[in-house]
């Protein structure tokens, strides 16, 4: 038998559409779109996101979608969500060093759009990738597909000794819901957190680069209602429960614990750090669960101020962010969270 090839990330490709600050969205747009007693809470909520700018494809300082049907939010996702996914994924084969023709199998995750043919099939016709790349499409995992993503991704490589393309795309700005008079906290965090993006991550046999050490998960179905995303007549409504937190408090340090110890290492050798920013709460609980100091966080917290909540692209950004620092992480823990309520971790070491 060969030597199995580690899979290795040789390269990213991010891309973002316009952005606006988090001060001129509330004034321009959301100080009107919430009424009443909604208003006071919505701006205390804004203030307090941990986001100073946001990225939308689709910008309600411009064009309000409110009041869209999904049909018409849908058509938009297309038109967009195209360009975007092209350039985050020309990027990432530039730095990779290979073309599209290369490619063994495309995976694209996003929860923000669909349509037949999807963004898998579009992208690999305009990019010129072989007929037979393989291709999958994840949907409606929200912010934590990018690791079952690079999962698939990387058993793809150690199987196939072929390289791996994931795109994660994301549009939320298509999903803001109608104004409402009730007071309703869950999308206001929602509104004030969310951001689009898209992000590309090339996966290759070997060579220089974050070897993927494993990927794992844990879900606690019993909390299978704290996190929704559900599809309404206007867009995508997210459900968001304050007890997020909580749940993550009694799975985080268990789930990193044991995932380092099944590699030899422990909290204490990880130097890059990669936490999915759901918001300021939840990585002030992973700090405080996995006792890291304030520093280990500045990555994610920096991706949450400069970008907001993306969803599935956003660990990738913060990724990117450690692998260009001066010096770049050597040891990276990468975490995420979403629906079922599921927390997804992966390992990597830096190599070459």
């Amino acid at each position: 038998m060969g030597i199995v090839p580690v899979p290795v990330i040789a390269g990213l490709g991010t891309a973002h559409p316009p952005s606006a600050s988090q001060a001129e969205l509330w004034e321009g747009f959301f100080s009107r779109h919430f009424s009443g007693t909604t208003r006071s809470l919505a701006q205390r909520i804004f203030a307090n996101s941990g986001v100073t700018r946001r990225q939308a494809a689709v910008n309600p300082l411009l064009e309000d979608v409110s009041d869209w049907p999904t049909e018409r939010r849908m058509r938009r996702y297309q038109v967009e969500a195209l360009p975007l996914g092209k350039e985050a994924v020309g990027r990432a084969l530039t730095a990779a060093g290979m073309g599209a023709g290369d490619v063994g199998m495309f995976i694209v995750c996003s929860c923000t759009g669909y349509a037949t043919p999807g963004l898998d099939i579009l992208l690999a016709r305009d990019l010129g990738m072989a007929p037979d790349t393989q291709r999958m499409f994840v949907g409606h995992m929200g912010c934590y597909a990018a690791l079952p993503g690079l999962g698939a991704a990387s058993d793809f490589v150690t199987a196939r000794g072929r390289p791996a393309l994931l795109l994660c795309a994301e549009l939320t700005s298509l999903h803001i819901q109608p104004s409402s008079a009730r007071v309703d906290t869950q999308q206001i965090v929602s509104h004030a957190l969310f951001s689009d993006a898209a992000v590309a991550a090339v996966v290759v046999p070997g060579g220089p680069g974050y070897a993927l050490r494993e990927v794992a998960s844990v879900t606690d179905t019993s909390t299978a209602d704290h996190m929704t995303w559900d599809v309404t007549d206007a867009g995508f409504r997210m459900g968001l429960s304050p007890k997020v937190p909580q749940v993550l408090s009694r799975h985080v340090r268990t789930l990193v614990a044991d995932l380092l110890a099944r590699h030899g290492g422990t909290i204490s050798d990880v130097d890059g750090w990669a936490v999915h920013p759901g918001g300021p709460r939840i990585l002030n609980v992973v700090e405080r669960e996995l006792a890291l100091p304030p520093e280990a966080l500045a990555a994610s917290r920096a991706t949450l101020d400069e970008h907001g909540n993306c969803s599935s692209p956003t660990v990738l950004l913060i990724l990117d962010r450690l692998a260009r620092a001066a010096p770049p992480a050597r040891r990276v823990v990468m975490l995420a969270f979403g629906p079922g309520l599921t927390l997804y971790a992966a390992l990597l070491d830096r190599q070459g």
